[in-house]
């Protein structure tokens, strides 16, 4: 059965209902903190799901242009971005950690702060080389 979400045009709640699609447009629909029947429907946002190829087809772009490039290494804020968008154009959940130095280096934190101030960020810290 889908859920549809509501929003109470009283009381400013969302909430959410359960109906049958054949329910959904003939059933009344009140607010479930207030009682009140001043309701309407949210559409929530839409996902749209890329292939691979168009997922490396649009970084291709940006990273086919040198100019887009230019002066990453100088400026934290500009490699901020860059890896922002290359982490959702991956598609994947990033573990927490990226969000993390993402964020750092938005605000204009340098990598070798980053660094300094999270040493296990490597995840080898410690472990032998094992010599492959």
């Amino acid at each position: 059965m889908p859920l549809y979400d509501y929003y109470c045009l009283d009381c400013q709640k969302r909430f959410d209902v359960f109906m049958t699609y054949t329910e959904y447009g003939t059933r009344a629909v009140t607010c479930s903190a207030c009682g009140s029947k001043n309701v309407r429907r949210r559409i929530p946002r839409v996902r749209v799901a890329k292939s691979d190829e168009s997922r490396m087809d649009s970084l291709a772009g940006d990273l086919s242009d040198p100019s887009a490039l230019a002066g990453l290494e100088n400026d934290p804020q500009a490699m901020g971005r860059m890896m922002r968008k290359m982490g959702n154009e991956m598609g994947e959940q990033l573990p927490p950690e990226f969000n993390d130095v993402v964020g750092r280096l938005e605000k204009g934190q340098s990598p070798e702060e980053i660094e300094k101030e999270m040493p296990d960020l490597g995840g080898d810290a410690g472990e032998e080389d094992p010599g492959f």
